[in-house]
């Protein structure tokens, strides 16, 4: 286990490959006044006895700021490539590999997952239609189906096996909707796959798809194409190079944006965009 561990923090950059809970901020420095972290001033510190929620409110347009905390619940298994979560109460095992980029669990899966947790007043994903691009492992599509939402979980071929045998494994059994999977390359087929007239989301998921490759200009496009008045999608991402920010500008030219939380330790934002009004 722990030549995995090793060689995972090498692909990550020395971020915690490993199950996190998300909390509140709470370790504001305390000198003569209490102050937060030092790109907030202090009149924006909500240090209390209630920092310790997980439970991300805010009664300011400013993103909440959170951290991610360790919470990798460790079991003993043969399985170097076995990791279990928990989340809605539930064990989540999620089975990965090094081999693909989409086969390994990323910091914005987590970040997303627990603050869907968290605020189920706010996004209420009961018996919604998600859509999760880049599903990856599948960890966000199973927290979503524990919610009751129906969920699509979409990702290149070579990554559905593993992708399916996640979502079964942890969704069978059980009295969720279930979930499809389907593959999905940005940009492509879209109308012959994912016709209009059949595919409306209520939700679009996304985690970590931002990063450095050539599928930016098809992966906005897909965005664009699955986001319909009254769709909100919701993208989670750790911004690691500048071609990060350049896709949230040009994001944030086409959608109504709101950075909802950030996670500075991690360098995660994560940010709820909707379709422009006329």
């Amino acid at each position: 286990m722990k030549e995995k561990r090793d060689s995972f923090a090498m692909i990550t950059a020395q971020q915690p490959p490993f199950p996190n809970k998300i909390q509140r901020v709470m370790d504001c420095q305390t000198e003569e006044e209490e102050t937060c972290e030092e790109q907030y001033d202090s009149e924006n510190c909500t240090c209390s006895s209630k920092c310790a929620s997980s439970t991300a409110e805010s009664d300011s347009d400013s993103p909440v700021i959170l951290k991610i905390l360790q919470n990798w619940v460790p079991r003993v298994s043969h399985y170097f490539d076995k990791e279990h979560y928990t989340y809605v109460g539930h064990q989540i095992v999620i089975q990965e590999s090094i081999e693909h980029f989409g086969a390994v669990v990323w910091p914005g899966a987590l970040a997303l997952s627990q603050y869907l947790e968290s605020n189920q007043e706010q996004f209420n994903l009961k018996d919604k239609k998600v859509l999760e691009i880049g599903a990856g492992t599948g960890l966000v599509s199973i927290v979503a189906c524990i919610l009751g939402a129906y969920v699509t979980a979409t990702d290149l071929p070579e990554v559905l096996e593993n992708l399916s045998y996640n979502i079964s494994r942890n969704t069978q059994n059980t009295n969720m909707h279930k979930p499809e999977v389907r593959k999905l390359v940005w940009g492509e087929g879209l109308n012959e796959d994912f016709p209009v007239s059949t595919h409306h989301y209520d939700f679009i998921l996304a985690t970590d798809v931002v990063y450095h490759h050539t599928a930016l200009d098809p992966l906005l496009a897909t965005m664009v194409y699955f986001c319909k008045p009254g769709t909100v999608l919701l993208w989670a991402n750790k911004f690691r190079f500048s071609t990060d920010y350049e896709f949230l500008e040009k994001l944030g030219n086409i959608f109504n944006t709101t950075i909802l939380a950030e996670f500075p330790e991690s360098n995660v934002k994560l940010l709820k965009a909707t379709v422009r009004e006329n």
